[in-house]
């Protein structure tokens, strides 16, 4: 099956692209431009997906999915790194394992303390900021390291489907995909029948969702040959506080 090439966004189009389809895609380029991280920096981040635990908390039995999570809080133009906590959703966002605190490793002090980190984490809340119309926005961030691999024949980037993540703006970074078919990216509109399709293959190309707007999901991975692997950082934001039980 031929890759569909996404619709890249310029620069200067990112809050129109938003406003207008809901997402936007910037290419690896627009990416290095606007965080103002060199590629080798970005190269050197991508590294760290080589050391992920294994996710235990899969409901199908799988084994195809390892990932890292910590949670950042953007204010007063400051990012800091908030006490580690368990990633949780609603049932309403995730059926499949909502209503339960999953607890991951999380990200190593080796990664967050590189320069590329907090250049992404930062830029991708000041473009929040902007978007939302107030740049004094407090934005909680939860950020994953995934790597999605074929061990188990198949992995699956999203086992529960279409979905929203219950937050205000998603940012799902390509961090590299190698020795794989598949994974193509599909956005839909969360009240309507439009929606688009698209293969993202460039390493730290992004895609960036209004999660009040947009449903998201990608297909599975098989491997080309033996073995392969998809690896994406995601990054949430939600206003003012992370979601929690007691929701």
């Amino acid at each position: 099956m031929q890759e569909l090439i996404p619709k890249y966004s310029d620069l200067r189009d990112i809050k129109t692209s938003v406003d207008k389809r809901g997402f936007c895609i910037l290419d690896a380029a627009s990416v290095i431009q606007w965080t103002d991280c060199p590629k080798e920096d970005l190269n050197d981040l991508s590294k760290d997906w080589n050391d992920l635990p294994i996710d235990k908390y899969l409901k199908d039995g799988g084994h195809y999915r390892s990932r890292r999570h910590s949670s950042f809080v953007f204010e007063n133009h400051s990012l800091t790194q908030a006490p580690h906590r368990a990633h949780w959703q609603s049932v309403d966002y995730n059926a499949l394992h909502g209503g339960i605190e999953r607890w991951f490793e999380p990200v190593l002090a080796s990664t967050t303390s590189k320069p590329a980190w907090y250049k992404v984490l930062y830029k991708i809340a000041c473009i929040a900021g902007e978007l939302h119309g107030n740049i004094a926005t407090k934005w909680c961030i939860e950020a994953h390291q995934f790597r999605i691999d074929t061990t188990d024949g198949i992995g699956r980037p999203t086992p529960e489907g279409a979905h929203r993540d219950g937050v205000d703006f998603v940012a799902v970074f390509m961090v590299d995909r190698q020795g794989i078919k598949g994974g193509e990216t599909r956005v839909f509109d969360a009240n309507g029948p439009h929606g688009e399709r698209f293969t993202l293959n460039e390493p730290w190309s992004l895609l960036l969702l209004d999660d009040t707007r947009v449903i998201h999901e990608s297909t599975p991975i098989q491997p080309l040959y033996t073995s392969g692997y998809r690896d994406t950082l995601v990054l949430t934001l939600r206003e003012n506080y992370f979601q929690d039980p007691k929701e």
